[in-house]
């Protein structure tokens, strides 16, 4: 059966990814002040950071429309959509919506919607499986059955260079954010259940990529059988250094850098990394 991946665009695609026609992005738009901004192919990433901190509004997102996603369903027999997290956007909410009112037209059409429970990188892995599996020949069912098994083992982490987005949105206080900028403190960050939580902290971008580091090392099981994706927000020789010291410890399959498309540019701001394992 033809099959055909969609992602909303918090989805980070690899060069080959984004020439792979069984692969649409259905993009979110981005609203800095009063501009709006589709995040699609056009997406100017210097020009989005520029706007972001002239800004002193936080930045926002809005998720794609039901129709959008209705319209990119046709092609395939099967369809599998990834969405961002449902706890940071409406995309997961909206691909469900679309799917309950295709099937009414099209009862027969395989589509599964899966909330990816994260971000950027996170998403890149689960399409990375998705042409695993349904190049193996795995049948729809099982596809969805192993997806979800592998969504759940996803672990993802970040490190922000720029806190000014959490304060604009309230999360760190004014006080906060320019004590850390004043003692270059930079936050490790952990995704928990499709949630931000914090998970350590440290002084200086290179110790906070070590910490974070350290923690992959301690939490990582079967690295020989998967992959380790980075996510960079304009800063490629840092997922570099990250990539580097990271097989220095632990032996992943193989490890993709992708960079950081709007809605992730959004979330880790310029100089972010995030990764996904």
């Amino acid at each position: 059966m033809s099959y055909k991946i969609i992602g909303d665009s918090c989805t980070d695609l690899t060069k080959e990814m984004r020439k792979d026609g069984r692969i649409q992005i259905v993009p979110l738009t981005l609203t800095v002040g009063t501009e709006d901004i589709v995040d699609d192919e056009n997406f100017d990433q210097a020009g989005f950071l520029r706007k972001m901190k002239a800004c002193s509004e936080c930045p926002k997102s809005a998720c794609p429309s039901p129709e959008a996603y209705m319209e990119a369903f046709e092609g395939a027999e099967e369809v599998y959509v990834v969405t961002l997290s449902s706890h940071l956007s409406g995309s997961y909410n909206a691909a469900e919506l679309a799917k309950m009112l295709y099937l009414e037209k099209h009862p027969n059409k395989k589509i599964e919607v899966i909330d990816s429970r994260s971000a950027a990188a996170g998403q890149t892995l689960i399409a990375l499986k998705l042409i695993e599996e349904k190049e193996a020949g795995t049948s729809f069912e099982e596809t969805a059955n192993r997806i979800r098994k592998f969504r759940d083992r996803l672990k993802t982490k970040f490190v922000l260079e720029s806190l000014d987005n959490l304060r604009k949105n309230g999360r760190l206080s004014n006080i906060t954010a320019a004590l850390c900028s004043v003692l270059n403190i930079k936050p490790v960050m952990c995704g928990v259940e499709g949630r931000i939580e914090k998970l350590d902290q440290a002084r200086g971008m290179t110790k906070a990529l070590m910490k974070m580091i350290r923690y992959i090392e301690e939490d990582i099981t079967d690295a020989k059988n998967r992959i380790f994706a980075i996510t960079h927000c304009n800063c490629k020789e840092r997922a570099e250094f990250v990539r580097d010291e990271v097989l220095k410890k632990v032996p992943f399959r193989d490890v993709v850098i992708v960079e950081a498309a709007g809605v992730s540019s959004m979330y880790a701001n310029d100089g972010g990394i995030v990764v996904a394992y």
